[in-house]
C-alpha cells in the first residue's frame, strides 16, 4: 500500500468543536511510472525536469479528487507541465473520514491541495523556480452539483494566496488525481 492511512483514529468532529481534525501526510508519492518517491524526491525531480530545458515555460499544478464517503482515499496530484512539451505527475494518497456531504468532500479536496501547495511552493521558490506559475486545481465547475460552490471555494484558495482553476481547466484534479481516486474498473472479456 503506497498511500497513507492517517485519519482512522480521528473520525468525525473533535469533542466540543465543529471543526474536523485534519492531519495530512505528503511524505510518500508515486510517479506515473509507478515508482515510489518521497516528498524531497518529488521536489528534486521537478527541479531536474525544469533544468533539462530551462528555456521553456513551466506550470506546477496541485489538485485532489476522491470517490465516495466514509473513510475515503483522496488522491492529490502534483503536475509539472512543460508548456507545449508534456510533463510529469506525482500522486499522494491520504485516507480522510468524510461525512455524506458533497460540500465536505469538495472542501477536503481543496484543503489537501492547499496544504500540499503550502509545503511544496517554498521548496520550489528556494530552488529559484515557478513562483508565478503555481496553480491549485479544484474539482468544481459551472455545471453539475458543485456550481453553487465556485465562489466560496475559489475565494478560499485565493485567500491562501494561490491562483485557482476550475473545470473544465482543472485537469490536475478532474483527470490526473481522478485516475488514482477511483478504484480501477474490471473489464470482463466477453
Amino acid at each position: 500500500m503506497w498511500y497513507i492511512d492517517i485519519n482512522r483514529n480521528s473520525k468525525g468532529l473533535n469533542e466540543g468543536s465543529y471543526m474536523q481534525k485534519f492531519e495530512y501526510n505528503f511524505d510518500r508519492f508515486v510517479g506515473l511510472n509507478k515508482k515510489e518517491m518521497g516528498f524531497r524526491d518529488v521536489v528534486e525531480d521537478i527541479v531536474t525536469f525544469v533544468k533539462e530545458d530551462s528555456d521553456k515555460d513551466y506550470r506546477v499544478i496541485v489538485g485532489s479528487d476522491s470517490e465516495g464517503y466514509g473513510d475515503v482515499a483522496y488522491a492529490t496530484a502534483v503536475v509539472i507541465h512543460r508548456i507545449g512539451s508534456g510533463g510529469r505527475a506525482f500522486i499522494s494518497k491520504n485516507i480522510v473520514y468524510t461525512p455524506r456531504s458533497l460540500r465536505s468532500k469538495i472542501y477536503n479536496e481543496a484543503m489537501l491541495s492547499l496544504y500540499l501547495g503550502q509545503q511544496i511552493l517554498p521548496e520550489l521558490i528556494s530552488a529559484g523556480l515557478l513562483e508565478e506559475n503555481f496553480v491549485i486545481h479544484v474539482d468544481i465547475g459551472p455545471n453539475g452539483e458543485t456550481k453553487d460552490m465556485i465562489k466560496e471555494v475559489t475565494g478560499m484558495v485565493k485567500g491562501f494566496g494561490f491562483q485557482v482553476a476550475t473545470k473544465p481547466e482543472s485537469y490536475a484534479a478532474s483527470s490526473v488525481a481522478d485516475r488514482f481516486a477511483v478504484p480501477p474498473k474490471i473489464i470482463s472479456a466477453a
